[in-house]
């Protein structure tokens, strides 16, 4: 399973790189539910995870590996870019995952549930907050 999201975020590549790596104040800046609750149709699902997390900031580049959760195994990389033409950081979010080891569905539950419907919404969600927080402030 492999999903990119991407956004233009007019702001400073620091300040975005700043705010993308400070995931601790994230519950304070995005206006979206960042809870352990997911909705999935009718239900809502718990989506948690551990991850470890690298910045390296000469590359423009945050690094995530999922350690613990339902989502163990997943490489995850925030990647920042001057946006060509336009003023701002085009910022990727590129996930990337074999799915969990569940036997004969567990690739096929990550490419057609898991990243489309969890990951996806919880990523376009982040980096809405984020782009809506660092233009305005």
């Amino acid at each position: 399973m492999r999903t990119v999201d991407q956004v233009t975020i007019r702001a400073p590549v620091e300040r975005v790189l700043q705010l993308a790596a400070d995931v601790e104040r994230w519950p304070d800046i995005l206006p979206v539910e960042m809870a352990a609750w997911r909705p999935f149709g009718p239900l809502r699902y718990p989506a948690w995870r551990v991850s470890e997390m690298t910045v390296d900031r000469e590359a423009w580049e945050i690094r995530y590996r999922h350690v613990q959760g339902i989502t163990r195994g997943m490489d995850v990389a925030w990647r920042l870019a001057s946006a060509p033409g336009r003023a701002g950081v085009a910022v990727t979010i590129v996930h990337a995952w074999r799915g969990p080891a569940w036997p004969l569905v567990g690739a096929l539950a990550a490419g057609l549930v898991i990243g489309p419907v969890f990951i996806r919404g919880i990523a376009s969600r982040t980096l809405g907050g984020i782009k809506t927080f660092a233009e305005g402030s």
